[in-house]
């Protein structure tokens, strides 16, 4: 079984969404057997932003290669200003290739990654799943859109939110985020949405 792990946050060890998505990868390794483990850290080590002159290099199929051979993604993301990193969201553009991860057809558009289980794991610095910030929450929409898009329309959310809010509100969060990762099923079970 082949698992992509990427992690988009610029806050090195202090980052929740590292610490978390470390923690799915873990889970995988021992509840599945043998894992292997392709790791991409997004911040560190960004991709361009995609250009007409870098659409399609190898560089570029080499990322796309890498999501099409992966049975299993696991994705840190936190929210920034609304919103995926930039880091992140170019990565999504080196996948987001039609003819590859989709393609447009009579019905519109038909996903091909749909075998695909996704697992993201997701951090905010406030409150955004209720109250009057909800409208403001674009991270978690706008994955769900983009990984649909290829067919994984039902990607497991591990969300640790409020991780800005003080110590108390972010050990929470991470205890409840981590309490969330012992439920990830494993490849072999239906995802969940």
């Amino acid at each position: 079984m082949q698992l992509l792990h990427l992690d988009s946050s610029i806050q090195g060890d202090t980052s929740v969404t590292r610490l978390l998505s470390a923690a799915v990868v873990e889970r995988y390794r021992q509840h599945v057997g043998a894992v292997a483990v392709d790791y991409r850290d997004l911040a560190a080590t960004p991709l361009p932003h995609i250009t007409l002159p870098r659409f399609g290099t190898e560089a570029a199929e080499a990322v796309l290669a890498e999501f099409v051979a992966a049975d299993i993604l696991v994705l840190g993301a936190p929210m920034y200003n609304f919103g995926i990193p930039s880091q992140l969201k170019s990565w999504f553009d080196h996948i987001l290739v039609a003819g590859k991860t989709f393609r447009y057809g009579a019905g519109g558009v038909e996903g091909l990654a749909a075998a695909k289980k996704a697992v993201v794991v997701l951090s905010r610095g406030g409150v955004y799943s209720e109250g009057p910030a909800a409208a403001m929450e674009h991270a978690e929409t706008h994955l769900r859109a983009m990984l649909g898009f290829i067919g994984i329309d039902r990607p497991q959310f591990i969300v640790a939110e409020g991780v800005a809010m003080g110590d108390e509100p972010r050990r929470a969060a991470i205890d409840a985020a981590l309490a969330a990762v012992a439920q990830v099923e494993d490849a072999s079970e239906p995802a969940v949405a």
